[in-house]
Formats: structure tokens, sequence, C-alpha cells
């Protein structure tokens, strides 16, 4: 096994590297920052704390981005300079660096913000659908099931249900393959109650730090290692538009990235919801 690479040391940043580091799934984390300072004191604390953590994963640091290139994943995070996700021209920026560079690992965005980005590569920088995507809507769904859980006095554990779509005004949950302790989820749950969840869903946009950065991690260890779960993440699709449309998608993730993009079970309204928000643009 090769590395990951963060770019970006900001808050985002180094909590993927902790989530990374603490899960031990992975043999080597670089953190990379033109801060390298920065990076680096972020990396050595992490090290330092893997007899208390018990995990075996090496971590280190690089001020340029060329430091990325080679790696078994690239995450783009956020900047150590206000913890500003790498999104825009400046995120643009850095994929139009990786690509010249000679990069030809899967791109990971673990930010809230970044959906745009995902978009102009494969529209304008031509980059295979399959080679970048994001992870935050992985994230809100972990909420999801989270308050799930809690509305049946459960745990969140034992729930499954899907987002797609484009958080946080246009997701759309499918509730019709929505499960909890393998009944479906309606049977559980009322229907003002499902009304309700749906209706916080905007209140739960964009996800914390820790929370996109568990997302990532989990998402990382399955292009890495493989993974037979389904996870929620933005990916360019085929249903809009043009090539720069992109929503939340259940995928399947293997070495080269997005192996299989899912097409969710909705009922009539959902999957009109999910075509209506792929549409738009922006």
């Amino acid at each position: 096994m090769g590395f990951i690479a963060i770019v970006g040391s900001g808050a985002l940043g180094g909590a993927v590297a902790h989530a990374l580091a603490s899960r031990d799934r992975v043999t080597d984390v670089r953190l990379i920052d033109p801060a390298g300072q920065i990076a680096r004191g972020k990396a050595l604390d992490i090290q330092q704390s893997s007899p208390v953590d018990q995990f075996s994963t090496k971590l280190t640091a690089a001020e340029s981005i060329d430091g990325a290139v080679g790696a078994d994943v690239i995450v783009m995070a956020d900047s150590s300079a206000g913890n500003v996700e790498h999104a825009g021209d400046a995120g643009l920026g850095l994929l139009r660096h990786l690509i010249k560079a000679g990069n030809r690992s899967p791109i990971v965005c673990a930010g809230a913000r970044q959906r745009e980005v995902i978009g102009k590569a494969v529209a304008e920088m031509r980059m295979a659908r399959s080679a970048i995507l994001g992870s935050a809507p992985f994230a809100l769904e972990s909420a999801l099931r989270a308050l799930a859980g809690l509305a049946i006095d459960g745990s969140g554990v034992e729930v499954g249900l899907r987002v797609v779509g484009v958080p946080p005004r246009a997701a759309v949950v499918a509730w019709e393959e929505a499960t909890a302790y393998g009944q479906p989820l309606s049977s559980e749950m009322p229907p003002h109650l499902i009304a309700g969840l749906s209706g916080r869903i905007p209140g739960l946009w964009p996800p914390g730090p820790y929370a996109l950065a568990a997302a990532a991690a989990r998402v990382v260890e399955a292009i890495v290692h493989g993974s037979r779960r389904r996870f929620s993440c933005f990916v360019a699709t085929e249903w809009g538009p043009d090539r720069s449309s992109v929503g939340a998608m259940p995928v399947e993730l293997g070495p080269q990235g997005v192996q299989r993009i899912i097409e969710p079970v909705l009922t009539r309204l959902e999957r009109t919801a999910l075509e209506n928000a792929l549409q738009k643009k922006g």
C-alpha cells in the first residue's frame, strides 16, 4: 500500500488525517499545505496520540502539492489559512496543478462546498467521472440515520436509508427503500415523523468538520481496500443537461474511484424531485 495525501491542513484536513490514523486501516497519511509548519505540527500531534489511540499509521507533512502525486487517494480538504475549503477557482487551480504534475489517483473532495469543483473538473478538465467524487452526502446520511434511530427509540446503526440529489434544499431521501431492523422504516415511523426528518435536512447542512472527516475516511478506505457497501457521494452524472451536472447518488467504490453508480429505489414523486435537482445548474 502507498500513502493517502490530504491537500490542506485546516480544521477539515486535520480531522481527516486524525480519522484515517485512528481507524488504522491505512499505513501512511501525508498532510500537504503551503504552511508547512502548521501541517508538520498537526501531523506530529496526531502521531504522538498513537500510543493512546493505538494505531500504527505513519503521519508526515509536505509543503508542495507535488507531494500528493503517487498517492493511492488524494483528499481535497481546506486551507490552514482560515479553514477555507478548496472550492471555487482555488480548488480548480489545485486540480489543474495535480493533473499537470501527472496525477492519476482518484480524488475525494471532503468538503460540503466542493460540488461545483467536481462538475467543472469533469466538464472542463475532462477528468473521468469515476476519478473524482465528494463524500459530504455520506456525512449527511449518517446524521439522518442517527435521528431516525432516535425517533424510533433505537439505534441509528440499525437504520438504512439513502440521501440523493443536491443538499440541502434539493436533497431527496429514498424513504421507499429505507429500513430499520430489517423491516421497512415506514412500518416503524409514522408519515409525520418521516416528513419531519426530511424537513430537518437544511439545518443539518453543511455537516461539521468531524462529521465530514469521518465520512471521507470511510470513503477513502473503501477506495483503497474495496467495499461491498454503497456510499452516497457527489458524482458527475449523466442525468443532467451536461457533463457538469453533479448530485449525490449511491456508488460502489474501488481502486479507481467510482466503480458503479446505483439508481436508488424511489417513489414517482421522489424520482421527479431527484431529476429536477440534477437538472439545475450550479
